[in-house]
């Protein structure tokens, strides 16, 4: 078996190895030395790390340090290493104490070892000569790994407008060797880029960063859609391991197409007086990518349209501008518009690019139109007693068609009240009957009527306009009491409120007046409360029960009176209990004595009818006028008692003989009619007794119209 003596150099870098009589000297071969032996030294001594390069040929196992202690000139020692990182791929000659490595190892698997020395005395075993020396292993990179692409293919869209140097993509590559070395520094290059058109060259990478950008324009989606980069990385800054990819470009499109009109010049003809009128619709073309905001067309009025008379709008297909009217053209004013109107698409132009433009010519068709009224509304103030037949307002109107001989007529449209009239070549409106602002037709004070013009053209065109009368308010109504029927005890009457109402304005109503006529005011009192249109009616006197009528007068504020009749049913009672219900009396005088003076009137006129059949007979002998102060009706008694009788015939009231027929005195039925009414006026006594019949028939006749007139003066 051969011998192995080993023999140190001097400066510890090298040792000489003596085999088979042969001396080997090893040169460079690192000499791990154990420190002096310390009691205080509790850790291991710790030396400068050992570098072995990965993937290192061999042979194995393969000499990569010399353990050493200073002892060993005085003693033979023993080596051996302990720990993890010794995992069976390093060893240590016990008696030299050289270390080995016994495989290739690979510093992307595990890049440091750290494992300890040991140094004994042989032949003891339990007696360290030397404390423990750590020993670690920096396994040194070696350039065993090719960059690897992130990902294969790279994909990218690059506008067709994009300029240079626009930043499409950044590629990347990885490698697994030492990054803090060239063996992972990775460089980048274009090997080739299909197709070649329009130029081999678009595009450029730069080396360090792997960012592609476009280097020259010329993209055209419409041509070259697509485009594949063949690229290549490779690690020791390009110069080492080498791997290729692809880069896969789609371009996208760009508005560097202009729309076009397929007419440089429209004409169109709209009807004048026309709203949302279609005029025209103009189609374009656009070569860029279809219902893309770049292909998709925008319209504009630059020109001819001053007063917005027109719209454009882009139609559904997004290749159609479409005008319309959004106002209604006067063919009267202008015949003619002339726009001009321009085509663009919904985004910018990526490049600079000319606006394509069109002229679209409009004729307008004259219409007959309808008259118009100036003003649409004529507001006027008038008094609403405007006498019948006066003029109220010329309203008239006015015929667009000024290219047109015709003439304009008018007439009433609607007239609720039928209170008005036209005159239908001037359009002077009049009163036909008289107005009433109190009237259901009048709202606020106003009353409202159309008017309507038309022209004579054989398609005959009408216009309408509202006439506002503002009517002023006068004295034409006369104030009433509401309350037509009361209850009061005769006995401590409680006072009745009466309400007053007047269809007039403010200005000719409340503050009202009242008093009592007839004998009503020998048992009652009447006063205004305070806010002075309400009556305050009291009985001053107890009557005996039954209905009587009270004559009140209620004035207004101008004076405007009338008597009102309200039946009083007083009642035996305290206060408002009513206990008992009677016939009708007036201010004390019963129904029997009514009844007494009608028999009594009967029989005057019985009496009358006689006496002028009797002179009708001797009419053809007496020629004498009958003597100027005589009166052929007999006198007429009166009583004062509320039973009455015909004991007193001193005071009769004539007056009572036409009265309505629930005789109630003062008023004749004024629960149907106004109670204030001209007074009749009897016929005189004729000079010729002939003429005495026809004059009692006139003056019966006037009776009827006045309840109070005297029923014959002939």
């Amino acid at each position: 078996m051969a011998r192995k003596r080993f023999k140190f150099g001097s400066n510890d870098r090298h040792f000489h190895v003596e085999q088979d009589g042969k001396l080997t000297v090893i040169q460079n071969l690192p000499v791990l030395r154990f420190p002096k032996f310390s009691k205080r030294r509790k850790r291991a001594w710790v030396i400068p790390p050992l570098n072995i390069l990965e993937n290192d040929r061999g042979p194995y196992p393969k000499l990569v340090a010399q353990i050493r202690s200073d002892q060993d000139k005085e003693s033979r020692m023993e080596y051996k290493i302990t720990g993890e990182g010794v995992n069976g791929l390093f060893t240590i000659d016990r008696n030299t104490g050289q270390l080995y490595v016994t495989q290739p190892l690979d510093r992307e698997r595990e890049s440091q070892y750290m494992f300890d020395a040991h140094a004994n005395v042989a032949g003891m075993v339990n007696a360290p000569a030397e404390a423990a020396m750590a020993i670690i292993v920096n396994v040194l990179d070696a350039n065993d790994n090719k960059p690897v692409f992130t990902q294969d293919p790279f994909v990218a869209e690059v506008a067709e407008a994009s300029a240079r140097d626009f930043e499409v993509i950044t590629i990347r590559a990885t490698d697994l060797d030492d990054p803090y070395s060239d063996n992972s520094l990775v460089y980048y290059k274009i090997l080739s880029q299909e197709p070649k058109l329009p130029n081999a060259n678009l595009f450029a990478i730069n080396p360090v960063s792997g960012v592609i950008r476009v280097k020259m324009q010329g993209l055209d989606r419409e041509k070259y859609p697509k485009y594949t980069l063949e690229v290549e990385a490779a690690d020791m800054k390009g110069d080492g391991l080498t791997v290729k990819g692809h880069v896969h470009l789609t371009v996208t499109d760009s508005n560097d197409i202009a729309p076009a009109f397929e007419m440089a010049q429209y004409e169109a003809s709209v009807p004048e007086n026309t709203v949302g009128a279609l005029v025209v619709n103009m189609s374009v073309t656009d070569g860029d990518e279809r219902l893309s905001p770049a292909w998709n067309a925008k319209f504009q009025i630059v020109a001819g349209d001053k007063n917005g008379q027109f719209a454009v709008e882009t139609g559904p297909g997004k290749q159609e501008g479409i005008i319309t009217t959004v106002k209604g053209l006067d063919f009267e004013m202008t015949k003619t518009y002339t726009l001009l109107v321009t085509v663009e698409n919904e985004i910018p132009f990526a490049i600079r690019l000319p606006t394509a433009t069109a002229t679209v010519v409009v004729s307008v068709e004259d219409l007959n139109e309808a008259p118009v009224f100036r003003p649409t509304i004529q507001v006027v103030k008038r008094k609403e007693d405007l006498a019948v037949a006066s003029e109220i307002v010329r309203y008239t109107a006015t015929d667009p068609d000024t290219e047109r001989s015709q003439n304009v007529s008018y007439k009433i449209m609607k007239d609720p009240a039928r209170w008005l009239s036209v005159n239908p070549d001037t359009g002077l409106i009049r009163v036909k009957n008289g107005m009433d602002r109190e009237s259901q037709y009048v709202q606020d004070g106003k009353y409202t009527a159309l008017i309507m013009a038309y022209d004579d053209d054989v398609s005959r065109a009408t216009g309408t306009g509202t006439l506002e009368i503002e009517l002023e308010d006068v004295n034409d109504n006369i104030p009433s009491i509401n309350e037509r029927n009361i209850k009061v005890c005769n006995t401590e009457s409680a006072p009745q409120l009466l309400s007053v109402t007047d269809s007039d304005g403010p200005d000719f109503a409340a503050p009202y007046t009242v008093s009592l006529t007839g004998m009503s005011k020998n048992n009652w009192t009447a006063t205004m409360d305070d806010t002075r249109a309400g009556i305050v009616l009291t009985l001053i006197r107890a009557l005996p029960k039954g209905d009587y009528n009270v004559v009140l007068r209620v004035a207004d504020t101008q004076g405007l009176e009338q008597d009102n009749v309200v039946m009083a049913t007083v009642c035996d009672c305290t206060e408002n209990e009513v206990t008992c219900k009677v016939g009708i009396r007036e201010g004390g005088i019963g129904l029997p004595g009514l009844l007494v003076r009608s028999g009594a009137v009967l029989l005057l006129l019985l009496l009358a009818l006689l006496l002028l059949i009797f002179i009708r007979r001797r009419g053809g002998e007496q020629n004498e006028p009958l003597p100027p102060n005589e009166d052929i009706r007999d006198h007429i008694y009166y009583n004062e008692e509320e039973g009455g009788g015909e004991d007193h015939q001193d005071n009769y009231d004539p007056s009572v003989l036409h009265r309505g027929p629930d005789n109630r005195p003062e008023v004749f039925r004024s629960d149907v009619m106004p109670c204030v009414m001209p007074k009749a006026e009897n016929r005189p006594r004729p000079a010729n007794p002939e003429d005495i019949g026809k004059c009692i028939d006139d003056n019966l006749t006037a009776a009827d119209r006045d309840p109070l007139a005297s029923p014959s003066h002939c």
